[in-house]
């Protein structure tokens, strides 16, 4: 058992997590550059499981940043049935819809695809099977951390069309001023209370949701709390990432200009 930490003992951490605090990588790529000799503390050549504190200097070997330079990002535009990650209950993954077929032909990015490209690809976040939009699968841990670390509060905008009462037809008259409210604040989920929303007609049969968490089903699950269905549900925008004009089914590469 390790010593208890004292006022003038610095804390320590793992390595891989003070890496991906930092934002250098994700945990799982800071342990694969440390297996390959590509991370120095203090100029040694650092072993899995060394503790560090915030004072130790971290070094990156080039042959890393030649990996991440290499690492790339997709945009897809989700159809209904598929499911984000791995495959379950016989549907199909998303990211079987990624080829050079389907690459969208209005993407400027000049990165080449190469089915290589696949491994070790991953959506950075969910987005259920019955929903459609913007999905972003991800080889760069940075990106991965920032849309879906345990502190991260990127927005997430989605269009929704609903019906009230049995009525598909001008619900924004219908529904009640207070119930708008209680989707903007004041729900739980799973006994926790979740964050502010914006929330406001897009239209009079569709809402406008603009959250920065996201809970399984989070969206669907907040309507039948205050009478409406959920009859479409399409993600537009994550951070600054658009969806824009992709088609359906469609894909392209995050540019090397553009930031979440």
């Amino acid at each position: 058992m390790s010593a208890p930490q004292t006022p003038n003992t610095p804390l320590t951490t793992r390595l891989n997590k003070r890496m991906a605090a930092l934002g250098l990588c994700s945990r799982r790529q800071a342990d694969d550059w440390i297996e390959r000799g590509w991370v120095k503390v203090n100029g040694y050549t650092a072993e899995l499981g060394l503790q560090v504190t915030d004072a130790d200097n971290i070094e990156i070997e080039q042959g890393a940043r030649h990996q991440q330079e290499r690492q790339v990002t997709i945009i897809l535009h989700k159809p209904v049935g598929f499911v984000s990650g791995q495959a379950e209950d016989g549907h199909t993954p998303a990211i079987t819809l990624i080829s050079a077929q389907t690459r969208w032909q209005g993407d400027t990015s000049p990165t080449r695809f190469s089915a290589s490209q696949l491994k070790n690809l991953a959506p950075a976040g969910r987005l259920d099977i019955d929903s459609v939009g913007l999905l972003v699968l991800t080889q760069d841990g940075r990106i991965a951390r920032q849309l879906i670390g345990e502190d991260h509060s990127m927005e997430k905008e989605y269009l929704v069309r609903v019906e009230y009462q049995g009525n598909a037809g001008n619900i924004s008259t219908h529904f009640p001023a207070d119930k708008l409210e209680l989707l903007r604040h004041g729900l739980l989920l799973d006994g926790q209370a979740l964050l502010p929303a914006q929330v406001d007609w897009q239209n009079p049969e569709q809402l406008r949701f603009v959250l920065i968490e996201g809970k399984k089903r989070q969206i669907r699950r907040m309507c039948e709390q205050v009478g409406l269905h959920v009859v479409g549900l399409k993600r537009i925008r994550i951070g600054n990432i658009v969806l824009g004009r992709l088609p359906v089914g469609e894909w392209r590469y995050l540019g090397p200009s553009e930031r979440f």
